[in-house]
């Protein structure tokens, strides 16, 4: 079998395995959905994710050990996961064959010509490094596993996932998937141009396999005919028939598959015609990265992790401190994608430029609060910036009785806009949907006469009431929660209104005897109002209250990050 056929079945495999492992990250009981799969395999396999949280935190997540098994390989045989194992790559790789099918052979020869702005990559890994160094991880948003694991969970997955686990919505998706596209379509440009110019990852394999003492080359110096085939087909545009720059190379083999004369080899030693490790770094463009020293101070300078934060800024239930969190996190989709509340959304500017895509709760957009017993994010999460909670735990019960809860905010209720307490409405929706028990959310009775219900002229004779003008209020009256007052008669307390029939009233007590004339009266209609208060010792900010309030847009009660158990800073006084 033809070694680019073996490459093409890896590259296809794996591409397949990632489609795979992306759709079984839902929570269910199918033996398609999360049942052990290991989904962030192909994530803790890419070492960028695990040398940039080592540097950020100086620790290593042990599942990210995997990643030596990629570093080991590609130092003894040079970028073989960028020619057989990355997703990113295949993609690019096919999209660029089918980009120039029918072009002449110049032309191609001309797609595949080196170009020094190929080392533009070398700069983005030394910056997002040096960030990291500084301790804010942001690899994930150019780092090809990261970004193309989040575009299928948020932009591609949900448009084929209604039938299967209903709908799901993501803030911002437009925009993920237009990178996505744009990524896929920069191979109208250059065939694996996102490889070739952007890929930090690729850089880091190129540093590597610079250093590789097994490598493509030419088994014999100036025996070469003017055939350039392997120019015409070569992925890494890393000069093969010249002095090849070994650390451009991924490892496409078609140099080696296509050589008519059989002069190109893969061998362990230096190729005859020359070689040269890596593309030339300029000075300047090694200043310009070198600029991640000063970025990641100027963003923690934004203070937006303390005081100045998003009061509104929710992180899922286990997640770090903020700065730790930042440290550890790769804005990868995979607790968005597992969340079966669809609450957990990618981030835009709430957290700053340096939150951006990290992960954030909005209830409103999701299908109820946070489940009181889930804990799949912290389950999926590849680098433990969420991390993973226990059913107990995260509920405070048996051994962790004694720490409580895990806590994600504290609901707040706004006066001005809560129906009980604004608009004279009867509304405890917040109170019967609070999961915890005893109830976070309580209420206090309280009588309210009603706007233009008070001192109206009638006629009552015994339970029946006749208004002398049309009742102003536009609600049902017989509700339950109406009540008429009769000013004259005090002891007689609130009566009831049972029915409500233009400007007829039905109220409680006994008929009138008969023979008895009406009498006239002055009276008030009263509502009675189940005014919703929040105990902050008892919220866990689920949400379910905010989830489900009737009030529209901006709702009347809310969860805010105070009392959250990852941060001491924002600690109510209790």
């Amino acid at each position: 079998m033809r070694i680019v056929t073996v490459r093409r079945i890896s590259q296809g495999f794996f591409f397949l395995l990632l489609l795979w492992l992306a759709v079984v990250a839902t929570v269910g009981t199918s033996w398609w959905q999360l049942r052990g799969w290991p989904i962030n395999w192909l994530l803790e396999l890419a070492p960028l994710t695990a040398v940039a949280t080592l540097l950020a935190t100086g620790t290593l997540y042990g599942s990210l050990l995997w990643a030596l098994v990629a570093i080991i390989l590609t130092a003894f045989l040079g970028r073989f996961f960028c020619g057989f194992v990355c997703p990113v790559g295949a993609m690019n790789q096919c999209l660029g064959w089918l980009s120039r099918r029918g072009h002449d052979p110049l032309e191609r020869v001309a797609a595949n010509r080196f170009a020094g702005a190929q080392a533009l990559k070398y700069y983005f890994l030394f910056f997002l490094l040096l960030l990291a160094f500084m301790g804010t991880v942001q690899t994930g948003l150019i780092d090809p596993l990261p970004l193309i694991y989040r575009s299928i969970n948020l932009a591609i997955l949900p448009l084929v996932d209604a039938r299967l686990n209903g709908p799901r919505f993501y803030v911002s998706v437009w925009l993920l998937g237009l990178i996505f596209l744009t990524v896929a379509a920069l191979n109208l440009l250059r065939p694996r141009f996102f490889c070739r110019y952007l890929c930090p990852l690729g850089a880091f394999f190129g540093l590597l396999a610079s250093l590789s003492p097994w490598r493509l080359g030419k088994q014999e110096a100036g025996k070469c005919g003017d055939c350039r085939l392997c120019e015409e087909f070569c992925e890494g545009a890393c000069r093969p028939s010249a002095a090849i720059i070994t650390g451009e190379c991924v490892l496409c083999l078609n140099c080696l598959d296509r050589c008519p004369a059989g002069r190109i080899t893969f061998a362990n030693r230096p190729s005859a015609a020359g070689e040269q490790g890596l593309p030339d770094l300029s000075r300047r463009g090694l200043i310009l990265a070198g600029t991640g020293l000063l970025m990641a101070p100027l963003w923690q300078r934004g203070g937006l992790s303390g005081d100045n934060r998003d009061p509104l800024l929710l992180r899922p239930p286990g997640a770090l401190e903020e700065d730790r969190f930042l440290a550890r996190c790769i804005r990868c989709g995979q607790c968005m994608r597992v969340c079966p509340a669809n609450i957990i959304q990618p981030a835009l500017l709430e957290a700053g430029i340096q939150g951006l895509w990290s992960p954030v709760i909005n209830y409103r957009l999701g299908r109820s609060g946070c489940q009181p017993t889930c804990i799949a994010c912290g389950q999926v999460c590849p680098t433990a910036a969420i991390r993973p909670l226990s059913v107990p735990e995260k509920l405070g019960v048996a051994d962790f009785a004694d720490q409580g809860p895990v806590r994600i905010g504290t609901a707040f209720i706004d006066r001005g806009r809560c129906l009980p307490w604004a608009m004279e409405r009867p509304c405890l929706v917040c109170q019967e949907v609070c999961p915890v028990s005893p109830k976070a959310i309580f209420p206090r009775l309280a009588f309210e006469v009603i706007r233009d219900g008070g001192d109206l002229e009638a006629w009552m004779f015994g339970r029946e009431i006749e208004m002398e003008a049309p009742l102003p209020t536009r609600v049902n009256l017989a509700s339950g929660d109406y009540f008429v007052g009769i000013m004259a008669q005090p002891e007689l307390g609130l009566r009831r209104i049972l029915r409500h029939h233009d400007d007829r009233l039905v109220v409680e007590g006994p008929p009138a005897p008969s023979g008895m004339p009406a009498e006239r009266v002055t009276l008030d209609i009263v509502v009675k109002l189940d005014r919703p208060h929040v105990d902050p010792t008892r919220c866990i900010g689920c949400g379910m209250c905010e989830r489900e309030c009737p009030v529209a847009g901006q709702r009347a009660i809310r969860v805010f990050n105070e009392n959250e158990s990852r941060a001491q800073a924002g600690r109510l006084l209790l």
